[in-house]
């Protein structure tokens, strides 16, 4: 007997597999993609990269440097990456300028190296870097970057340009960089809503897309580390051990099959398969449900707000419908119950983030932790975690590093030709004094001659 509706029904199912699978693989294209290898004459690839040198560079980007030179490490046993191996040096106030063509987030990366030089000492590269206005490094110390370093952040343009600014922090001292990367965002990368998390309330966090954002920690839990090869953004994720401090009742998986990304929810751009296919579980394997946590600590800077990104897969459960746990930021509850099987539609190797933005306090540390909710079932895992990420959120003096407004920080470096100005007003302050004392014994002088009074007892003999 046939079913008139079966090829249908089968074809439908087929299709919606097919569409599911397209959105694992869909490779992401920016449409603001400047990859600057930084005082090299040739162009470097890493990672199946092209890093542009900036001696050639082109049009859409500019660079606007009075004292600036370009280095090649001169340590011929140096194994770092191709685009490490040089750097653009700026003795002044420099800036470069690109083009924009997409408004919305940007990615901003800097690539960082201390080379072995004999022009410059590193001890002396001591630095400010601005984007569009904003103050991402303050005093950095170039000189303590002995291995690869990448500072990340996440801005919004709405303007033609972004301009990236280096400022030593002194006369004395100088900015470098090894190489750039400007790329504009995904537009589900950064949305502008999250959930406001402290000891006293849970509320809506507006305008987050707005904020000018930090790279802090990329980590992916339970599994190796990440590297922009296996990344469709090209971005680090580092093993979750170093920040783990209770696993106890806790077990790695790792899951070899389909990660099946859905429309309106987490995509490749989000976070790869990679980073979704490990995790970390709390399984209860008897009639009782485990009362453990499983928590990380990640240090941070006290002052500033922080978006914490969490991400989630299920992929160890058996079946829908059995997975409940709590999430706790900073030892606060931030999800009740949070069921992995709605949240994804009911699909199992789904992936879904949360984003939760809290405050980061004097104790330096901002912790993270999942376990078993009152919902949580015996013989079912009951709390799992993918990946962190913690992001630093702008003050509101518009600086993720210090105290101090752009305006500020640009006019700390001292006035143009001051160093020599100021000798030469005192010379001329000198000259000036030394003048008007002459003249004014000079007049002396003149006059005493012509005003003295003659003696009244003159004799006459000295009368001719």
């Amino acid at each position: 007997m046939e079913y008139p509706h079966g090829k249908l029904v089968f074809f439908l199912l087929l299709l919606s597999l097919c569409t599911l699978s397209a959105l694992s693989y869909t490779l992401f294209s920016p449409t603001d993609n400047y990859l600057v290898d930084c005082g090299s004459i040739v162009d470097s690839v890493v990672d199946n990269r092209r890093f542009v040198s900036d001696a050639s560079r082109r049009n859409s980007y500019s660079l606007h440097a009075s004292g600036s030179a370009s280095l090649r490490n001169e340590n011929p046993f140096d194994v770092s990456p191709r685009i490490y191996q040089s750097a653009k040096v700026f003795t002044r106030p420099s800036r470069y300028e690109f083009e924009i063509r997409e408004k919305g987030t940007h990615m901003v990366r800097f690539h960082f190296q201390k080379l072995n030089s004999s022009k410059f000492d590193f001890g002396d590269a001591q630095f400010h870097v601005l984007i569009n206005g904003f103050v991402v490094l303050n005093d950095f110390i170039g000189g303590e970057v002995v291995s690869p370093r990448v500072k990340e952040y996440l801005i919004w343009v709405d303007t033609e340009k972004l301009v990236i600014t280096f400022i030593p922090a002194k006369k004395s001292k100088f900015a470098f960089v090894n190489a750039l990367e400007v790329l504009s965002a995904p537009k589900d990368l950064i949305l502008d809503t999250a959930e406001y998390v402290n000891s006293e309330k849970t509320e809506e966090f507006d305008g987050l897309a707005m904020q000018t954002l930090e790279v802090v920690h990329r980590v992916s839990v339970g599994g190796p580390k990440v590297t922009p090869f296996n990344d469709t953004l090209w971005r680090t994720w580092i093993p979750d051990d170093e920040f783990l401090v209770s696993s106890f009742g806790s077990k790695r998986v790792y899951f070899s099959g389909r990660i099946w990304y859905q429309m309106g929810g987490a995509s490749r751009e989000v976070a790869p398969d990679n980073v979704y296919n490990t995790a970390r579980v709390i399984r209860s394997t008897n009639d009782s449900v485990p009362d453990v946590n499983i928590t990380w600590v990640f240090p941070v800077t006290g002052g500033f707000k922080y978006l914490v990104r969490l991400h989630f897969c299920d992929i160890a459960s058996i079946s829908l419908g059995l997975l409940y746990f709590n999430v706790y930021v900073n030892g606060n509850l931030a999800y009740k119950d949070l069921d992995l099987s709605r949240a994804t539609n009911y699909v199992l190797a789904s992936p879904f983030y949360a984003d939760f933005v809290v405050d980061g306090d004097a104790s330096g540390v901002l912790s993270v932790s999942v376990g078993p909710s009152s919902s949580s079932m015996a013989h079912t895992i009951v709390g799992t975690l993918n990946a962190v990420e913690v992001m630093k959120l702008n003050n509101s003096m518009g600086s993720l590093a210090g105290k101090l407004p752009a305006e500020l920080v640009l006019q700390s470096w001292p006035k143009r030709n001051i160093g020599v100005l100021i000798p030469l007003v005192a010379a001329a302050c000198l000259l000036v004094s030394l003048s008007m004392l002459l003249r004014r014994r000079m007049t002396g002088s003149r006059n005493s001659l012509t005003w003295s009074k003659l003696p009244t007892d003159v004799s006459g003999a000295g009368v001719k």
